[in-house]
């Protein structure tokens, strides 16, 4: 049985196409379903059934346009409440691809309608579950989302359901069968989650601390103890998921409107949209528009959006690398952010050479980080997560976590200069450009972020393991 995972490792997603005897199903697909539709044309397939696994957060579905698109049927596990026609699924319902059947089986405990699909091959072999945000390599789903959108739902309640579908529904099954989770590394959805993306349920029983013997309470310790703080925009994705949303192709067309440095410059003016600098941090660095927020589409782009943009209504205006204006339209909308109105034509350097006012922002190497530390002793403040702060740091640095920016203010000094760092130059200068809007001049980047000064002599904590890190 042949199972095509579809990776998108910007947010750590993976969707699922199988194909037997002329029909496909696509399990948990992205915004933008085109690429499904043509993997299915080139079988010479049509998509019957879309499977979700749940009404997710971290991204929205491409469930809706595929269905108005294929005409294939949305299926969900019990208990979903779509505000849109889709068939709910009873537990143990068996649906047949092809030759290929495929079986319901209901795992609440990251959301209350999560579904695990159990794959069945031609020969009647069971071949492997694609369990969503219930089961992921090394880690299971967090209980902790579900509740912000259902107010009588607890974190406690979710993660007893987990416990009883993984040792009740999930653990019985055969250790052969091969685990397909919706997400990798790098997902908020969990914890501890492997860059590997596939395994056997088998390796899982062994090696997944949820899954080794412990009691109910045991477990729900495990679980809750280190979550952090979901990404504010998690509850807004999972309504849309749940009510519905525009289609894209609406969404591009109103987007994809080249405007010059003149209408830029009104549009800003007249909406109050937020100026959005997807380039590359270094390019940001030498030359931007007054007021722009850099975060660069050649990194963690969509979840920083949701973690940096508090409102996913805001209007939003695109200053892109030339070609790359759909692109960042598409990985916006995947987080549910659909209303970029515009994008500056011909990008920076259009702006630039209408001889429009730009700023800059200063970067140091990691030698002249050395330096001046030596000399001058600056304010250090490092933008990382604090379990990466924790593990190893500049002595006397002050953390304040990119996510934490906006409500720590206070910790960047006005009457001093300062040096600002990440991991490697990705978040500080989105911690930059927030500064800059702000107010603040008196900092400096390193553009080789944390990775740059390991390797000089200015003085570090002892290193500590993240894993054993509470």
């Amino acid at each position: 049985m042949k199972v095509e995972q579809i990776y998108t490792g910007c947010i750590a997603h993976a969707a699922y196409y199988i194909e037997s005897n002329g029909e496909a199903a696509v399990f948990d697909p992205l915004r933008e379903v085109q690429p499904y539709i043509d993997r299915a044309n080139a079988d010479n397939a049509k998509i019957k059934y879309v499977f979700e696994t749940h009404f997710h957060a971290d991204f929205v579905s491409g469930h809706l346009d595929l269905k108005k698109k294929s005409g294939a049927t949305i299926v969900f596990g019990p208990t979903a409440k779509p505000g849109y026609d889709a068939l709910v699924a009873e537990d143990n319902q068996v649906f047949e691809l092809g030759d290929y059947k495929i079986k319901v089986i209901h795992t609440p405990g990251h959301t209350m309608e999560s579904t695990t699909y159990l794959l069945i091959d031609d020969k009647g072999e069971e071949h492997g579950i694609i369990t969503g945000d219930t089961l992921f390599i090394g880690d299971v789903g967090r209980p902790d989302l579900a509740q912000h959108v259902i107010e009588d739902l607890t974190e406690d309640k979710l993660a007893g359901y987990l416990y009883d579908s993984l040792r009740n529904k999930i653990m019985p099954l055969a250790d052969n069968l091969i685990v397909y989770p919706n997400h990798g590394a790098g997902s908020a959805c969990g914890k501890k989650m492997s860059k590997e993306t596939t395994d056997t349920l088998g390796n899982q029983k062994k090696v997944n601390y949820a899954l080794q013997d412990m009691t109910k309470e045991e477990f729900k310790k495990a679980l809750l103890d280190g979550l952090t703080t979901p990404p504010g925009y998690f509850p807004q994705n999972v309504l849309m998921n749940i009510k519905g949303y525009e289609s894209l192709d609406s969404i591009m067309e109103r987007a994809t409107k080249a405007l010059s440095p003149e209408a830029f410059e009104a549009a800003a003016n007249e909406t109050g949209a937020l100026l959005l600098d997807t380039r590359k941090a270094a390019d940001f660095a030498k030359g931007f528009i007054p007021n722009s927020i850099n975060i660069g589409l050649a990194g963690g782009f969509a979840p920083w959006v949701g973690e940096m943009i508090t409102d996913i209504k805001q209007e939003i205006l695109l200053i892109t690398e030339p070609g790359k204006e759909e692109e960042a339209i598409t990985r916006l909308s995947r987080v549910g952010y659909d209303n970029a109105i515009g994008y500056l034509e011909g990008g920076f350097d259009a702006w630039k050479e209408s001889n429009r006012e730009i700023d800059t922002v200063g970067r140091i190497t990691e030698v002249e980080f050395e330096t001046q530390y030596d000399s001058e002793k600056p304010v250090v403040i490092d933008v990382r997560k604090k379990s990466e702060f924790d593990a190893e740091h500049v002595v006397d640095a002050v953390n304040v976590p990119l996510n934490q920016i906006n409500n720590h203010l206070a910790e960047f000094p006005k009457d001093k200069p300062f040096v600002i760092h990440c991991a490697g130059g990705y978040r500080s200068m989105i911690a930059a450009s927030i500064l800059k809007q702000r107010g603040w001049d008196n900092f400096v980047d390193v553009s080789t972020g944390f990775k740059g000064i390991s390797n000089t002599e200015v003085p570090k904590t002892e290193y500590v393991c993240p894993t054993t890190l509470l």
